[in-house]
């Protein structure tokens, strides 16, 4: 399960109160809403969005048999149609909005749709089952310069013309179609140094192409913003500077255009226990705007 980052951090902004409305729009394993939820008692209430299938799934079974099932609305969808999910469960009076920007453990370890490269698994990588595009519809249909500006744009990867230049050879003896075959193909274009495995910026760029994060994370701040009742606030953790930049310059328009105020004037990153506890939070930072 995903391991909340930076949760006392954000509850300290966020301070919720009791009998308010949040709306957590990454809701994954419940772990930060869970602890929302316990400080807006009695009647405080979560609506929960979660574009994967099993993240849902495993929440409500989770809640099936508490009194939690009564304030947390959890519903299956994509992100970036948060006013339409608002509306159509007339969720109303929102002091605050969660994006918790980050991959769970579980995608990696127990959703067998090509996330790990430590794993043979189909090259897939959506979020969601029910969407058309998958990893290997890139690596096999798109043209090379649209591979390589992925790569490069979302992975940060420098060796990504030769690596482009490899998958475009392979792909026309052979479709790629399992994670390993990829990886194979990564380790013989890029070598490897230090602890951190060649294929993880290629893995990284893939996913984020497939499920079209940064164009969802565009589109969905604006929304929650509209969303929020005067003084709720916005609370984003992303793990990489792509997210954090969309982050800090939509809080910045906010701020200039008089609409809000921003709480974080300097990102709140994760302490050194934390990042000794979970290696996976030293990446994330948080930022927290309020509505005027």
């Amino acid at each position: 399960m995903h391991i909340p980052v930076l949760q006392k951090e954000l509850l300290k902004y966020l301070n919720p109160q009791k009998n308010e409305n949040f709306v957590d729009a990454t809701i994954d394993g419940g772990g930060d809403a869970l602890a929302v939820l316990q400080e807006t008692e009695p009647k405080g209430k979560i609506l929960g969005i979660d574009w994967t299938p099993e993240a849902i799934d495993r929440l409500k079974q989770k809640i099936q048999e508490t009194e939690l099932k009564k304030r947390l609305i959890l519903v299956c969808e994509n992100f970036v149609h948060l006013k339409k999910i608002v509306v159509q469960e007339n969720f109303q009076d929102i002091a605050g909005v969660i994006l918790d920007l980050g991959m769970s453990n579980w995608h990696l370890e127990d959703i067998p749709r090509g996330f790990s490269f430590q794993k043979d698994e189909v090259l897939d990588m959506r979020y969601n089952p029910k969407e058309d595009l998958k990893a290997e519809d890139i690596v096999n249909q798109w043209s090379p310069a649209k591979i390589e500006r992925i790569l490069r744009e979302y992975g940060g990867e420098r060796f990504a013309h030769r690596l482009t230049r490899e998958i475009t050879k392979a792909r026309q003896v052979k479709p790629i179609q399992t994670t390993q075959e990829l990886v194979a193909l990564i380790e013989r274009v890029i070598p490897r140094k230090g602890k951190t495995h060649p294929a993880t910026k290629t893995f990284q760029a893939l996913r984020i192409a497939v499920n079209q994060e940064l164009e969802n994370l565009t589109q969905v701040l604006p929304q929650a913003g509209d969303v929020l009742k005067p003084g709720g606030k916005l609370a984003v953790i992303s793990f990489h500077s792509l997210e954090d930049n969309i982050v800090k310059h939509f809080f910045r328009q906010v701020e200039n255009e008089g609409k809000g105020i921003i709480l974080t004037k300097n990102p709140i990153v994760p302490s050194e226990p934390e990042k000794q506890q979970n290696p996976k939070s030293r990446s994330a930072k948080l930022r927290v705007i309020q509505k005027n």
